[in-house]
């Protein structure tokens, strides 16, 4: 029996967000103001959409949530405590920590080209 074709498959792109100081990533990824949203095509290694969210107020354990509902997949931060990356990782978003202060921009097609190195993590609780 001859398996059945199936039609291209649907591409889905990846959305990662990044917390914003001075539109330079934030150090401390809990209070920051906003966070720029970038939908990318990994396949073709390029951004398709930014978007700037305004953070909601800080509340603990909140962010994680907050950010899935809008589709985030990976989050690109300076620092975070473990208790968040843990909530992180339970509502299947990727971190990756101690990424330099540099624009969104800079930070995802580093990521693409996968030459984004993560470092030392500046947060410690």
């Amino acid at each position: 029996m001859i398996p059945e074709k199936t039609g291209p498959k649907e591409k889905t792109n990846m959305k990662i967000a990044i917390p914003l100081a001075d539109g330079k990533l934030a150090m401390h990824f809990g209070h920051c103001a906003s966070f720029a949203l970038i939908e990318a095509d990994a396949d073709e290694k390029k951004i398709v959409k930014r978007e700037d969210l305004q953070a909601p107020p800080h509340e603990p354990g909140l962010l994680p949530k907050w950010l899935a509902e809008r589709g985030a997949n990976l989050i690109i931060a300076g620092g975070m405590g473990q208790r968040a990356q843990d909530l992180f990782c339970r509502h299947g978003i990727e971190v990756i920590i101690g990424a330099p202060a540099e624009t969104p921009e800079a930070l995802v097609n580093s990521y693409l080209a996968g030459t984004l190195k993560g470092g030392e993590n500046v947060c410690d609780h």
